[in-house]
């Protein structure tokens, strides 16, 4: 990797990962704020903002946004977190110019045109709806929520609809104001580019920022719980959730134990459930890390009357996997996280996203060395502790089906 940073005068920071044998370029601007930086009466102004963004700025229509970048073979898209919005570009490396322009200009210059607001409105209540009958998506959100109840990190990306029905232009603009500061932002880029040149760009264009110091959010509290929603389907839809670890933790640790438990279809999960038993389609665990809190998943679908063992053999070999963990499986799980990492560096899209979220969390970017070293210096002590702690932590159920599950009262 060949890391390069730069802090401008108002506190914007420019990093680059240069990769000369690429013809392209990937290059963004990731915002320090997501859904977790609402409040209960603004609920979805993140997201609904990263979506007017791209409907007309003071120069441009949103057809003429589109064409700018379409018109050079590029692409220009968005996306919204609990923690982070960002907006991206890839491109030619010709073209870089362009993209770091047109990043400035939905960013500086956006004029939130009521008609266009009106469009997205129902645009994005269709999203919701769409979000709302696919279960095995929704409940996601359902696991969140109950995991982190009455919190701003426990609400939807999305927002509910009767908020977005009345979201009002003012929100939006209040909301962006508040947050799309130089401190809070990172532009990062990878590809076939200059460092200097890039920050010469960022410079000329990202000019008019606010200047005012980024509102915080509050901090999440796990607490866990029970959801169960009672639909007439074919499938019953389960989340289990756990306390995991943040990034300011070993969420290294967190991800092995959870690709071990149900990563792959060597897990023990995927054999136990799926294999041996028969007893779901889809079985999976998932560790997901932020910047003070974590969670660790495991989904499956399965039918309802194989609900209950279901949950047995899960209870079972979450119990098992601390007292019977081993060196095999162990390796295998590094190997298994090594080259995941490895074979996202061949992407310029992945490299950028990667370098922009750790400058917002740690203020710095890992090198691949030491990431590698930190995955193998995990002990099998470590994960054995963590496994423990899973097991012994409050737990979330979410379940979406024809059927309930017996709430267990403990493992």
């Amino acid at each position: 990797m060949t890391i390069k940073i730069t802090t401008l005068p108002d506190g914007l920071r420019v990093v680059s990962d240069a990769i000369s044998t690429v013809e392209t370029i990937a290059v963004g601007a990731w915002i320090k704020v997501g859904s977790r930086y609402e409040t209960i009466e603004t609920n979805g102004a993140a997201h609904f903002l990263e979506h007017m963004a791209f409907k007309g700025t003071k120069t441009r229509s949103a057809f003429e946004i589109s064409k700018a970048i379409e018109s050079v073979g590029g692409y220009l898209n968005a996306y919204t977190s609990r923690e982070t919005t960002a907006y991206y570009a890839r491109s030619l490396k010709e073209h870089l110019p362009i993209a770091i322009e047109l990043l400035a200009d939905i960013l500086q210059n956006s004029v939130f045109d009521p008609a266009e607001m009106e469009k997205e409105r129902t645009v994005i209540l269709q999203e919701i709806a769409q979000t709302n009958d696919t279960p095995d998506d929704i409940i996601f959100d359902h696991m969140q929520n109950t995991a982190f109840p009455n919190q701003s990190f426990g609400r939807s990306i999305l927002g509910p609809a009767d908020l977005i029905q009345q979201m009002k232009r003012e929100t939006l603009m209040d909301f962006m104001a508040s947050h799309y500061s130089p401190e809070n932002m990172v532009i990062a880029a990878t590809g076939n580019l200059d460092h200097d040149k890039l920050v010469g760009l960022v410079g000329a264009h990202f000019n008019c920022l606010p200047s005012h110091k980024p509102a915080t959010s509050e901090s999440a509290v796990y607490k866990g719980g029970v959801f169960q929603e009672h639909r007439p389907l074919e499938q019953l839809h389960v989340v289990l959730g756990f306390l995991g670890r943040s990034f300011k933790e070993d969420y290294y640790g967190a991800s092995l134990y959870s690709s071990i438990l149900g990563g792959g279809m060597s897990s023990r999960l995927f054999q136990e459930v799926r294999e041996k038993r028969g007893l779901a389609y889809s079985i999976s665990a998932h560790s997901s890390s932020f910047s003070d809190t974590g969670l660790i998943n495991i989904y499956a679908g399965t039918s309802p009357k194989e609900a209950e063992p279901l949950m047995e053999v899960i209870q079972k070999e979450m119990k098992k996997l601390p007292k019977t963990i081993t060196d095999e499986e162990i390796l295998s799980g590094k190997n298994q996280f090594k080259s995941g990492l490895l074979m996202s560096l061949e992407s310029t899209s992945a490299r950028a996203k990667s370098i922009a979220q750790q400058m917002l969390i740690f203020n710095r970017v890992k090198t691949i060395p030491e990431i590698i070293n930190h995955i193998d210096s995990i002990q099998k002590e470590d994960l054995v502790e963590f496994g423990v702690q899973l097991v012994n932590s409050p737990m979330t159920l979410a379940t979406i089906g024809s059927t309930s599950v017996k709430v267990p009262v403990s493992f």
